[in-house]
């Protein structure tokens, strides 16, 4: 595919485009957002679970947000609220290498023990470039987690355009990768980033020059995305049409998008649910943002397209020149830019 066709492939339009059913037969027209198909919704109790792609796995429509496990004081909450989350089938658990200083998989790894390793599918991500400091990074997570395998690893924080032709380079943070799904270590693989959808479509152009198809994508999805440098827009029907993962995150722009009042925590998740993502990951530092999470699967029903427009019409101000949705217009919460050794 030639690089003027696949950027061709997401051209963002004006916010009133309603979202469409987004279908693995072919993309999903120019503009539009496209819709998660509920017919392919699996109910069981008070959860529901999508499919991850091509992957063959079935993963909760809600995760735990990874970042946030490290919050609490008291690392006994934090296990509580894994283990909560996992016994009310809650299946998709996120963290990352680099989240506090590594004591966010570490918490998880002692909720997984007591067999709770056997309801969770584990995500993590790792920062290096290098195939050294990749491989080093995978060791760390697979030691903190105390667990063989981590079923989904991620490249973490893919901000720079340059970042894709590092990791698929000559002695690059892919080979680490490869090496250790080969071995065994690893079932999955994706890429991460909040910072320009541009950024992603390289990173799916590069992976494709090299003949490497990846298993998940995960990038902020919520209702200031649609209106600016939004990944909604320019990613998702190109994730649609490949049928790759799709991992929401920030559903809530990190708290930004409450503090503005624009929208409800509800609604946000709403909105990020009526998405054809796989699984909106969102932080749960707390039983009582556990229980809203829950709460919000167990009722959900896909937004109408009515409903969304009226919901983008009132996040519209809001979202102006990226004003609330900071990790894309700042370095704020760029780790790696403040870290530049964590990638080697």
């Amino acid at each position: 595919m030639q690089r003027r066709e696949f950027f061709r492939t997401a051209v963002a339009t004006t916010v009133s485009t309603p979202l469409v059913n987004g279908s693995a037969e072919g993309a999903v027209p120019a503009g539009a957002l496209p819709r998660f198909d509920a017919t392919q919704e699996i109910v069981r109790g008070d959860m529901r679970y999508r499919k991850l792609g091509k992957t063959g796995v079935e993963v909760s429509c809600i995760g735990v947000g990874g970042f946030h496990i490290g919050i609490p004081a008291d690392e006994a909450d934090s296990i509580r609220i894994i283990r909560t989350a996992l016994d009310a089938g809650m299946n998709f658990l996120d963290n990352c290498w680099d989240y506090h200083d590594g004591l966010s998989e570490l918490r998880m790894g002692k909720a997984l023990q007591d067999g709770y390793r056997k309801k969770a599918f584990l995500m993590t991500k790792i920062d290096g470039r290098t195939k050294a400091a990749a491989a080093k990074q995978i060791d760390q997570c697979l030691l903190r987690l105390r667990t063989d395998v981590i079923d989904l690893i991620q490249h973490h924080e893919m901000l720079r355009m340059e970042d894709a032709d590092r990791i698929f380079g000559e002695h690059g943070a892919q080979e680490a990768v490869e090496g250790a799904r080969k071995a065994g270590k690893v079932r999955f693989v994706g890429f991460t980033g909040h910072k320009d959808p541009l950024a992603h479509l390289r990173t799916l152009e590069v992976a494709k020059e090299n003949g490497f198809r990846f298993d998940t994508v995960q990038m902020p999805l919520n209702v200031l995305d649609a209106h600016f440098r939004s990944f909604a827009r320019n990613v998702l029907p190109v994730l649609v049409k490949e049928q790759i993962g799709v991992l929401g995150m920030k559903p809530m722009a990190s708290g930004a998008i409450l503090e503005s009042k624009a929208a409800t925590a509800v609604e946000c998740l709403h909105y990020a649910l009526t998405l054809p993502t796989s699984v909106v990951i969102t932080g749960m530092e707390t039983m009582d943002r556990l229980k809203q999470a829950l709460d919000v699967v167990k009722n959900f029903k896909p937004l109408p397209e009515g409903e969304v427009t009226a919901l983008l019409a009132k996040t519209e101000k809001a979202a102006a020149k990226g004003k609330h949705e900071r990790f894309k217009t700042s370095t704020e919460f760029d780790g790696t830019a403040k870290h530049p050794e964590w990638m080697g």
